[in-house]
């Protein structure tokens, strides 16, 4: 088995991972479950992506096409138009941070690598597009894989597992197989909160997280105000921070290396705290 990597290499540069890192979400979408529609020009987009580097992200994700549960799929053509757009202002700004591309479409990635990305935050877990890991390849671009069941549209549909944290375990092993065969080993895994998982699936997997290590790689969740946090509580996404930042701390003391959020300036201050409980 390939030895437990604490550092990526990503474009020459190197991203440790031995201190937890946050990646902040730029939404480009109009029906994204939280922020749609809010960054899809280019004031707006600048604007945010100068704030969350300011307030400490070490990586910007940026989506052009929602995965919400039942959301429009775009053509591959408008979500490549949208992803080149963004990246065209992003690197006007000149910032020191890595740029991270939310698709599963081939052609979407070489356009966002050819425009200056650096990571691939693959939902699909390379199931929808078999070209996206050949390009991966000949590129070298770390990979975020994370697991779905089904796609965007279904996957809430009564999904079910038999023992749920096994499960994702063997389909990370058996996924990481292939991608070090294709000389692929800066690879981050993400169970995929929301994506084809109950509420209390989720729960579970949260519980269990440190069981992810188990695959010698460093692991990402995705919990900022999803539907685990705000159904129980029976209220909505952009009144349940407190609770988002709950779960964060939860996630880092069972291992997490990187949280995906909405909100930089909160995480960065979870992960201060926390940092500070193990100095003791």
């Amino acid at each position: 088995m390939i030895p437990y990597r604490k550092t990526w290499n990503v474009a020459g540069k190197v991203l440790d991972f031995s201190i937890p890192r946050i990646m902040g979400i730029l939404n480009i979408t109009e029906d994204s479950f939280y922020d749609g529609g809010l960054y899809s020009n280019e004031a707006a987009c600048k604007n945010r992506v100068v704030q969350m580097v300011e307030e400490g992200a070490d990586i910007i994700d940026l989506g052009a096409m929602s995965s919400r549960p039942g959301a429009v799929e775009l053509s591959v053509e408008k979500e490549r138009e949208r992803i080149i757009q963004s990246m065209r202002w992003i690197r006007e700004l000149d910032l020191d941070c890595f740029i991270s591309i939310d698709t599963y479409r081939r052609d979407v990635m070489h356009a966002a690598l050819d425009h200056g990305a650096h990571i691939c935050n693959d939902i699909s877990g390379g199931q929808i597009d078999p070209g996206l890991w050949e390009l991966l390849a000949e590129y070298k671009v770390p990979y975020i894989l994370m697991h779905m069941a089904g796609e965007p549209q279904t996957m809430q549909n009564s999904p079910h597992y038999q023992d749920i944290t096994f499960e994702i375990l063997q389909f990370f092993t058996s996924r990481i197989n292939v991608l070090h065969g294709l000389g692929i080993y800066d690879v981050l895994v993400d169970p995929g909160f929301g994506f084809g998982k109950t509420i209390e699936h989720n729960y579970t997997l949260l519980r269990d997280l440190n069981a992810f290590h188990l695959t010698n790689k460093p692991i990402l969740v995705g919990l900022s105000r999803k539907s685990m946090i705000y159904c129980p509580l029976h209220t909505t996404p952009d009144q349940v921070l407190p609770g988002t930042s709950a779960l964060h701390f939860a996630a880092l003391e069972k291992g997490a290396n990187v949280l995906r959020v909405h909100d930089v300036a909160a995480a960065k201050q979870v992960i201060a705290v926390f940092e500070q409980l193990k100095r003791g």
